[in-house]
């Protein structure tokens, strides 16, 4: 999949955030990333910490283990994730 690659014991997901949705949920793919709708306003880093949030819950990882790596003030934006067993894919259920 060209949305995520796998390096060693991380997940790096490239990801198409948008802030200001009535709930956090993934939305499929967006291009060659997967876009999450996030329930939080973009303003003061509330929507990055969303996400951190998401997915950290999705992985089954402390939120000290998703990092955004790219992006903290774009839409567009490269997250690492450490340590999870999780495939990426699954987020599409799949």
């Amino acid at each position: 999949m060209s949305w995520y690659r796998i390096n060693d014991s991380s997940a790096i997901l490239q990801v198409h955030a948008r802030p200001g949705a009535k709930r956090t949920e993934v939305a499929g793919l967006h291009g060659d990333s997967i876009k999450i709708r996030l329930a939080s306003p973009p303003a003061d880093g509330k929507a990055n910490q969303c996400l951190v949030e998401f997915l950290a819950e999705r992985f089954g990882v402390k939120k000290n283990q998703v990092s955004i790596s790219q992006g903290l003030s774009a839409r567009r934006k490269i997250v690492q994730i450490t340590g999870a067993d999780l495939q990426p894919e699954r987020l599409l259920g799949k």
